[in-house]
């Protein structure tokens, strides 16, 4: 047998099996030449099967020979997202030069294997990157019922405390703890709301005005979907977040001063929150938005609505580059359903495509300016 090179190899198999009905079992094997066998490793990736991102909820199992292995079925034709861990992001697999790498892909109706192999692990050399800029205060623990219980961030804006008659729109943005803390950010690199916010409000190219960050539980998919956990989720940001945060603060609490935003599953949410609650929310900022994915689709829910065309301003963006593409027919079908209901393009929606932009933290930072400056303006 010839001596693997040290450089990452990683095994994916497609196993097809017939058993009246076809079934897409994907096979996903790691070998760790440097780990004992009795480690515990965890592959942890952007489906149910693969935790949702959680590092420690879908465990490997060890077939010998520093060999672990994870069977799951995805949805046919599936953009799979992935990484390895020890059980925590303080331990996931580096690189040579100690960094984690981007995330794996594999596209199940095209890939049958790929090899790598992964003998470093820890946290990256360099985990934090960036400060905050700004003011921010935290409020721990906020309950709402039938959701988990979750900290909030609050950004405000420069001057905040020495212009004391002036009121501010408010941004809610969901997966609070990744949009300005970078030590709390899920991969070390955050948003860069608080820079970019404060960069656009003192260059006058959007007024002033405060970003409240609701932080996300273990029960994210649930809670940005619809179903009864997502209409608990936007129940707690109506009744809860936004009285607390509209008495606590200046605010101009109004729709026309109320917007929502997030990526993914929060891109989704977002929408659900300004379509079915116009009252309350007059734009929503939709990064990389998970309109069609899994089990979920909400185009019906706009297609079927019919009620006058609403006074709403969307923000849609999407990358190319991995989960991206399986996104883009659901942003698709979402653009074609505004244009089918009288809705403008650059008026009423804006939407960008990034081309090499992935799923990720740097990538949603790098289109915010536009964002937020296409909702205020």
């Amino acid at each position: 047998m010839k001596i693997l090179k040290f450089t990452i190899t990683l095994t994916i198999f497609a196993l097809f099996i017939s058993c009246n009905n076809k079934t897409n079992l994907v096979g996903i094997k790691l070998f760790a030449p440097n780990l004992a066998d009795s480690t515990a490793v965890f592959i942890s990736g952007n489906i149910d099967a693969l935790g949702r991102w959680q590092p420690n909820k879908a465990e490997m199992t060890f077939v010998g020979n520093h060999i672990w292995k994870k069977e799951f079925t995805p949805q046919l034709n599936a953009s799979v997202e992935y990484k390895f861990t020890l059980g925590s992001w303080q331990k996931e697999g580096l690189d040579k030069e100690g960094n984690p790498f981007q995330n794996f892909s594999i596209n199940t109706a095209k890939t049958h294997s790929k090899t790598d192999t992964i003998y470093k692990w820890g946290q990256r050399i360099n985990k934090v990157v960036g400060q905050i800029t700004g003011t921010v205060k935290y409020h721990k623990k906020m309950q709402g019922t039938g959701i988990l219980d979750r900290d909030v961030i609050v950004w405000l804006p420069p001057n905040y405390d020495k212009n004391t008659s002036e009121k501010y729109a408010v941004l809610y943005m969901h997966d609070g703890q990744n949009i300005i803390d970078p030590k709390t950010s899920s991969f070390g690199i955050d948003w860069q709301i608080d820079e970019s916010c404060d960069s656009l409000i003192k260059s006058n190219n959007i007024p002033p005005i405060i970003v409240v960050g609701i932080n996300s539980s273990a029960d994210r998919s649930l809670d940005y979907s619809p179903g009864k956990k997502g209409e608990a989720y936007m129940n707690f940001i109506i009744n809860k977040v936004k009285p607390f945060i509209d008495s606590t603060y200046r605010t101009k609490s109004d729709r026309k001063h109320t917007f929502v935003g997030g990526s993914s599953m929060g891109g989704l949410i977002s929408m659900m929150l300004v379509w079915e609650h116009a009252e309350v929310f007059y734009g929503a900022i939709c990064m990389s938005p998970a309109f069609q994915y899994d089990n979920f689709d909400y185009i019906p829910k706009i297609t079927s609505d019919k009620g006058a065309k609403k006074d709403i301003k969307i923000y849609l963006d999407l990358g190319t580059v991995g989960l991206e593409t399986q996104l883009e027919p659901g942003v698709n079908a979402m653009i074609n359903a505004l244009n089918a209901k009288g809705y403008l393009k650059n008026k009423d929606y804006f939407y960008l495509k990034e081309e090499n932009a992935r799923h990720f933290e740097a990538d949603w930072a790098r289109r915010f300016p536009k964002a937020l400056t296409f909702i205020l303006n």
